[in-house]
């Protein structure tokens, strides 16, 4: 009997397995191990989401997070995702934290391997009523005409890990308020791990693909131009890129630190989801960043340790995926904001860097840094 409910699911998870064991793009043992981690939080954040899904009594679900990674998501980031019902009527309330950036989005549908959906509305807290004790409130419903499969996501955004505080944020639905919750039954249970199934394999394919619309067909060891990222986040942009550099060689990207709540630069493997951001410096944000004196920030992306504040570790990844992002800028971005690259041999780094004397962290510095890092995600963490 059991075998008739969880069939579909275990089928999705062989061949997510295979999905895994066979990317198309060559992979090292430590890549392919990293996989089958990458296959465990994706299967944990499929049951996830179909469990916890309910469009009559909807939830905020966070299925990004350092245990369960996809779509290059963001270390500074803290997401919320619910299904939403056509013509039903919502409110989120909560109150506002500290953080950089609240913003919400409401798209027609998910990312599939087929392309990217369409945003039906899209801003940040700047454009609601927030009370003197933080506390909001937003009211949506028949007026954004909602198709069947959209869905709502926020996103709370950290630029200091340890300084700015988590806010809370709920959504009710409220044509159903008060309606008691459908009866547990076989039936129910066996489509919601069939729904389990297509989600798992709709998000491997989906982060397959995604990064060949965009990443890959940017020149290597570049960083695009800054630009307004594609998707309808409010106020983001973002520059994106690909990196594949030798033992002994170094990327310095160097950019100018922007007038905004939030800018921050992360690293990425070919499975295309963050590195271990948690337990390495392998993301930075400018509040984490150390500014040169002409007002630059300046970071080496290597796998040897350089001896600087401003290093990105690759974490014996030869090749992966960057990103830069900025968020409530005051001005739109131009090339002249936008991050530079070299590729050099790492022993002529302090030769190449021109602020290296005053770049320099020692051995302990760097280990306080990374417990700062353990600390941080810590005090934020509801996976």
């Amino acid at each position: 009997m059991s075998e008739d409910v969880t069939g579909s699911f275990t089928q999705a998870i062989a061949q997510a397995e295979e999905l895994i064991a066979n990317p198309p793009f060559e992979v090292s043992p430590q890549d392919l191990a990293e996989g089958y981690d990458y296959l465990a939080g994706s299967i944990r954040s499929s049951l996830q989401m179909a469990f916890d899904y309910d469009l009559e009594h909807p939830v905020l679900i966070n299925p990004t997070h350092q245990y369960a990674r996809q779509g290059l998501d963001n270390p500074d980031a803290v997401y919320f995702n619910a299904y939403l019902a056509p013509g039903a009527s919502y409110v989120v309330t909560g109150v506002r934290g500290t953080t950089a950036d609240l913003s919400f989005q409401v798209m027609d549908g998910t990312y599939s391997a087929e392309g990217a959906p369409g945003t039906v509305a899209a801003f940040d807290d700047r454009e609601l009523e927030i009370a003197e004790d933080g506390s909001f409130e937003w009211r949506f419903g028949p007026e954004l005409d909602l198709a069947k499969g959209s869905t709502l996501i926020i996103r709370e955004v950290y630029s200091d890990w340890n300084a700015e505080q988590r806010g809370t944020i709920r959504i009710q639905r409220l044509d159903t308020a008060g309606k008691p919750r459908g009866e547990v039954t076989q039936e129910r249970i066996a489509k919601r791990y069939g729904v389990a199934a297509k989600m798992l394999l709709g998000r491997i394919n989906t982060w397959f693909a995604f990064p060949e619309w965009f990443t890959y067909k940017e020149p290597v060891n570049t960083l695009t131009v800054p630009k307004s990222t594609p998707g309808g986040l409010a106020s983001q942009f973002s520059s994106i890129g690909h990196y594949d550099l030798g033992p002994d060689e170094a990327m310095i990207v160097t950019v100018p630190a922007a007038e905004c709540a939030y800018q921050g630069i992360q690293i990425g493997s070919r499975w295309y989801i963050s590195t271990d951001y948690e337990h390495h410096q392998t993301s930075l944000t400018k509040a984490q960043s150390q500014v040169d004196p002409d007002g630059n920030l300046r970071y080496v992306v290597s796998e040897r340790n350089p001896g600087i504040a401003n290093w990105l570790e690759t974490c014996g990844h030869p090749q992966g995926v960057m990103m830069l992002r900025w968020q409530r800028l005051s001005r739109d971005l131009t090339e002249a904001d936008g991050p530079t690259v070299e590729v050099v041999p790492f022993d002529e780094l302090a030769a190449r860097l021109p602020h290296h004397a005053e770049n320099q962290i020692s051995a302990d510095e760097y280990t306080d840094r990374i417990a700062d890092r353990q600390v941080g995600i810590a005090r934020r963490m509801i996976s």
